[in-house]
């Protein structure tokens, strides 16, 4: 706690250290006329358009747009200028302007799509046409969709200037570019989706990430069972926006930050479809096809995705369907209303784990052959916005989630090495379990931004509130067949186990973004939590009916120096808060037990760091991170006095997580974009009896290093990911009989993919995942989907076919 409040001090003394203006047309004689301003939206064929660069030519001046297409430039000595305008797919416009002293000048700007057109030339030389590679990272802007990301961690990636694996969701290869990130490849051995975690914390599931979908919560219930069963496909993708440290005060608790997947959206116009069709290893199929368009103040968007995959291992396979539907009505230029609807449907065969010696014989081996999971998806979301003027906007979001999960399969008591056998009694298989879960939720979430004179310059005050009401019924232990299909059928009595968990949550926040001169800002802010937790129902033993309810405030301030133009110092320091999941209160079998007293972790979280641009050779973010996670929720490895090992999730201890995480993209030349992100985090138990071990699955080093080389109608990627050894237990095991707990040794990664445009129409793409067949594992598991070791895929290639009408 002292050095995050030796942290705190330094933030603070360097803002006003720096709230002295520079040398700039702020500055100016007393009996110079007032300074003035330039204001306004800037608006494209599908309406606003956010993140589009306004420089005032012949000076240092600029911004960019926030969600509204608004734009306000500061500071603005009286007389006639010119505006340039520019922003990505869109036709730049310039345009002239009037400032008058003191008065703020308005100005709109509409731009159209870009018109590709060859420059008339006299060939003497057979080179072909050249182009840069867009820059496939970038950050949010400070306001945005009634929240304030000014001095926070924050990255945003471009899914079209990525040449990845998009058909298969290849998690490594599309957030490859964030530093410190964590797979756990669990995607076909039980799970939908792989999950994912940033510095050195849990990625089972992404349960320690706020993971949105177009801004609302896609999770099965983000405080009694937060992990993560569906993401949009990347097809469908227009870009992954990440906030990382102080996100608990705009989006909530979780201490690994908040990942928003942004679906594409329709362009007014006649309907614009395109058609994806890959083919690969193990039998992989994956058609997917979409629609967008819209007539006067109507858009529309949606898409259809097929999947079919014979897995890796023996009795692995994935039949998938996902589809979504979208509607947004602009009934005045003061409103935009929209309905959006997700759906999704499954059917996993699941392989199961394997012991130590079984992974080293042979990663593909499998020894069963009966474990089934479905996990179908509904989630219905309406939004309303509303901007009066350019400096208010409002934006909700009511969303439902009605959900399952359910499996059928032989639960392994007795660990990985367990044998799933014939009965010689009764001369079949012995009878599976059948478990069956439901999710039924609802959320109503609200964001103002308000923009007004503050200190001489714009300030910007933020609130929200936020209403949650879920419920989880989980009933386990039913009597299965004793067959190998996929049969949910109770043979010979109830279930042992009925639970029905109940949360509700009611949130407000608010900060206040405030400039000190022209280079610095400071955003200090609050946040309120209120949880009420219970559950009802019975086991096969005891059970207790559980309720508690508990208040938690998260106060936080972020603050940001701009160096130079293109250049900034930023950092942030929050607090923030994981609750328990009583939906795990009730462990899936006897190699995994819960303690009793288990309870709440909380601590905090502060960033520091430097990034911006240097011209266009050099984009870069470098920074230093610290998390203090109180009371942090983990496994412990112990055996029964008979001999019987087990693991015991409970609060650990305190572990302080902090490191160094830096991404560098360099442009040497037009066709070529290198990049490096790379992350060192050391996260140790700090007290108790593990005091200097290292936290569960927190590897030490993650370093993604690759290149893009784009020319003419063709490009290609490469990218090596290095991820060091981790731990799967606080013990930190290395070895033994327990395949549970133990080394998750270290990996290295070769991807290589690439896509050419054939004419004005068609695409072909092309791509090996782990090229050099490394074999390895991310993932060890007391209980669902092993236990045991869960080996990682192999090599694969894809090929991909594309049409766009």
């Amino acid at each position: 706690m002292r050095r995050l409040d030796r942290l705190a001090t330094l933030l603070a003394a360097a803002a006003i250290t720096l709230a002295r203006p520079a040398h700039s047309l702020a500055q100016r004689p007393a009996q110079q006329p007032a300074p003035g301003a330039i204001e306004g939206v800037v608006s494209g064929p599908t309406g606003a358009v956010s993140d589009a660069e306004v420089v005032l030519d012949r000076t240092v001046a600029a911004a960019r747009t926030d969600s509204t297409g608004h734009f306000r430039i500061e500071n603005v000595a009286p007389g006639s200028y010119r505006l340039s305008v520019n922003a990505i797919g869109l036709a730049p416009v310039q345009t002239k302007v009037q400032v008058t002293a003191g008065e703020s000048a308005h100005v709109d700007v509409a731009l159209a799509r870009a018109v590709q057109r060859l420059a008339d030339l006299s060939v003497t030389t057979d080179a072909p046409a050249r182009r840069r590679p867009e820059h496939a990272v970038g950050r949010m802007d400070d306001v945005s969709g009634g929240a304030i990301y000014a001095g926070k961690k924050t990255e945003v990636l471009a899914l079209d200037s990525l040449d990845v694996n998009a058909a298969q969701n290849v998690s490594r290869q599309i957030l490859g570019r964030v530093p410190g990130l964590t797979v756990a490849e669990t995607e076909g051995a039980g799970f939908p989706s792989n999950g994912i975690g940033f510095r050195g914390l849990n990625p089972t599931q992404s349960v320690e990430v706020n993971v949105r979908q177009d801004g609302y919560n896609i999770a099965a219930d983000p405080y009694g069972y937060p992990e993560t069963y569906f993401l949009p496909p990347a097809e469908a993708l227009d870009r992954v926006e990440l906030v990382r440290g102080a996100s608990s005060l705009d989006f909530g608790s979780q201490f690994g930050g908040m990942v928003n997947y942004v679906i594409r959206d329709g362009v007014p116009g006649p309907p614009e479809i395109r058609t994806r069709l890959t083919g690969g290893s193990f039998e992989t199929l994956n058609g997917f096809a979409d629609v967008g368009g819209g007539a006067g103040s109507v858009t529309y968007y949606g898409f259809l995705q097929a999947r079919t995959q014979d897995g890796w291992r023996p009795n692995n396979s994935t039949r998938q369907i996902t589809g979504f539907g979208r509607i947004r009505w602009r009934p005045s230029h003061n409103w935009r209303l929209g309905a959006e609807y997700t759906l999704f449907r499954n059917r996993i065969r699941m392989p199961g784990g394997l012991t130590n010696a079984e992974f080293a014989a042979d990663p593909r081996s499998s020894f069963r052959f009966r474990n089934w999971l479905g996990s179908p998806w509904n989630i219905l979301a309406l939004t309303a916005d509303y901007s009066p003027n350019p400096n208010l906007t409002l934006h909700t979001t009511a969303w439902g989630n009605l959900s399952q999960r359910y499996l059928v399969w032989r639960n392994e008591d007795g660990g990985a090495g367990a044998v799933d056998a014939v009965d010689p009694s009764t001369g079949q298989f012995v009878p599976r379990e059948v478990e069956r879960e439901r999710f039924t939720n609802a959320t109503l979430e609200s964001r103002l931004a308000y923009s007004f004179p503050l200190l001489g310059r714009t300030g910007t005050f933020a609130a929200g509130v936020r209403a949650f009401t879920g419920r989880m019924h989980r009933q386990s232990g039913g009597p299965g067949s004793t067959g190998s299909d996929f049969d949910l059928g109770l043979y010979g009595g109830p279930f042992e186990k009925d639970i029905q968990f109940y949360n509700t949550n009611l949130a407000a926040h608010v900060e206040q973004l405030v400039r000190l001169g022209e280079r610095v800002t400071v955003t200090p802010g609050i946040r309120f939590e209120y949880l009420r937790s219970s559950a009802t129902g019975y086991t096969d033993t005891t059970f207790s009916g559980l309720a508690r309810s508990r208040t938690f405030a998260l106060p936080g301030v972020a603050a940001e120096v701009r160096t130079t133009p293109t250049t900034s110092l930023y950092g942030s320091i929050s607090r923030s808060y994981r609750p328990i999941e009583y939906s795990s209160l009730t462990p899936f079998a006897t190699v995994s037990r819960i303690d009793p007293n288990l309870h709440d972790a909380s601590g905090m979280t502060a960033d520091l760091g430097w990034r911006g641009t240097l011209g266009s050779l050099l984009r870069f973010d470098v920074g230093l991170f610290r998390i203090e996670y109180g009371d942090r929720i983990g496994l412990v490895s112990a055996t029964d006095p008979d001999g019987t090992p087990f693991t015991l999730r409970t609060n650990v201890a305190t572990s302080v997580h902090r490191g160094v995480e830096s991404y560098i993209e360099l442009s040497p030349i037009a066709e070529l974009s290198l990049f490096d992100a790379f992350a060192f985090t050391d996260a140790r138990y700090v007290e108790g009896e593990f005091a200097g071990n290292r936290v569960e699955y927190a590897p030490k080093y993650v370093n993604r290093v690759g290149a893009r080389y784009a020319r003419g109608s063709a490009s290609g990627a490469v990218q090596l990911s290095t991820v060091s050894q981790a731990f799967g237990d606080a013990n930190n095991t290395i070895g033994g009989n327990d395949a549970n707990v133990g080394l998750v040794p270290a990996y290295a990664l070769l991807d290589v993919s690439g896509q050419m445009r054939v004419g004005p129409r068609y695409t072909l793409g092309a791509g090996v995942n782990n090229l050099t067949d490394e074999r390895y594992f991310t993932r060890r598991t007391d209980e669902y989907p092993g236990p045991g070791i869960l080996p990682s895929p192999g090599r694969s290639f894809y090929l991909t076919i594309g049409a766009d009408f």
